[in-house]
């Protein structure tokens, strides 16, 4: 056994290019799973946003309603100034 014959390099490079390729692979459905996890997670928050958000409204229009038609206390109006007629 000298060394590998020109056959025996030949197997070898297409062996490692195989091995390289199939680790790729690998590589890429690795990060497939990771994107597709990151975009379950960007879909819950985004469903919590919006529950939050309605809500938000219901909370709001229900305060409006407790409102409607009350007077603000604390809050005075300007008084409106005098305009003077001119004769």
């Amino acid at each position: 056994m000298a060394g590998l014959g020109l056959e025996g390099v030949t197997l070898a490079i297409i062996i490692g290019t195989l091995a390289a390729i199939v680790y790729s692979l690998r590589i890429l459905v690795l990060l497939e799973r990771r994107i597709a996890r990151m975009d379950e997670n960007l879909i819950k928050i985004a469903n919590r946003i919006v529950s939050e958000e309605a809500e938000l409204i219901r909370e709001e229009k229900k305060i409006e309603s407790m409102l409607k038609g009350r007077k603000f206390v604390g809050v005075k109006a300007k008084p409106k100034k005098a305009v003077k007629k001119k004769k």
